[in-house]
């Protein structure tokens, strides 16, 4: 049974609490058919995204048992058979197909989008450096705007660009590490591999975590939810921190193959992602914020 629950890397759909954004920034949690929506959109794209992880193990097989880590997958290692993988992966497929037909043709739309988005990352995508991390930055992105489209609302430019600097910023960082622990063996599992050089890899990780930054802090001064809600310009101390650290672990300790278990494992990162959802609640109940005006940003009246 653990071997079917490690197929399915639940520990993965961390990624999905994107669909959240949407109704946490709208203050659309007194919603109750908002919610039902959400937690719904949510739901089916954990199993959606299961489904699309156990054929993307079954196409990758060979290649994942030459990497060091991932030959310890349940499908490289034997655990799970082929065809034991294929009825799970049609069983979560099926699940999250049947939860998105009650969503709306929108979701269905962004749902679609992004099972193509996968097709082109596993027929070709994944073979060409950088566009490979772009795709996977989509993915990210059709999350949040997923999550738009279930309470059928509209998503800001400025957070659909922060999602995607924030993509791209750990996938460049997997990237690098994958380039430094499989070695000069690096593209007998991943071919995009070969294009990349450790420099090229420190050089996108930092251009995309500032982009991250500097998208976030423009969304929370200059939005229409941030004209709303300007308290929500505090929410930026914890975005800032929780980005540097985990730059900072990244660099240090040649981290970041699996982004899921530098949330989960280290405290700073967590904690900042908590203290950031905390304040954003927070920020979209209070109409005004004491002794900063947002009107002249940089200046004094």
């Amino acid at each position: 049974m653990k071997a079917y629950v490690r197929l399915l890397r639940p520990k993965q759909w961390a990624k999905n609490l994107l669909i959240f954004a949407a109704i946490l920034f709208t203050n659309g949690f007194h919603d109750r058919s908002a919610v039902l929506h959400v937690l719904a959109a949510f739901f089916a794209m954990c199993a959606l995204s299961s489904g699309v992880y156990v054929f993307n193990d079954l196409h990758d097989v060979e290649k994942d048992r030459a990497h060091p880590q991932k030959k310890n997958r349940p499908i490289a290692s034997g655990v799970v058979k082929p065809a034991q993988a294929i009825a799970l992966g049609v069983l979560c497929v099926l699940i999250g197909v049947i939860l998105v037909a009650f969503l709306g043709k929108k979701v269905i739309a962004v749902v679609l989008s992004y099972l193509i988005l996968q097709l082109a990352y596993n027929f070709g995508g994944k073979l060409v450096p950088v566009l490979d991390v772009f795709l996977i930055g989509s993915g990210f992105v059709l999350r949040a705007v997923l999550g738009a489209a279930a309470i059928n609302v509209k998503i800001s430019a400025w957070l659909v660009l922060c999602t995607g600097a924030l993509a791209l910023m750990l996938g460049f960082a997997k990237r690098r590490h994958e380039f430094i622990v499989q070695g000069e063996n690096r593209t007998a599992s991943r071919a995009s591999l070969g294009g990349y050089s450790q420099q090229s890899l420190d050089a996108l990780v930092i251009m995309t975590s500032t982009a991250a930054a500097l998208c976030y802090g423009l969304y929370a001064l200059e939005s229409p939810t941030a004209q709303k809600y300007p308290a929500l310009f505090f929410t930026t101390i914890f975005v800032f921190y929780g980005i540097c650290r985990y730059v900072l672990i990244v660099f240090v300790n040649d981290a970041g193959g699996e982004p899921e278990n530098v949330l989960f494992r280290d405290r700073h990162v967590l904690l900042s992602v908590v203290l950031f959802i905390l304040a954003a609640l927070v920020a979209i109940n209070v109409s005004t914020l004491p002794l900063i005006d947002l009107s002249r940003v940089g200046g004094i009246r």
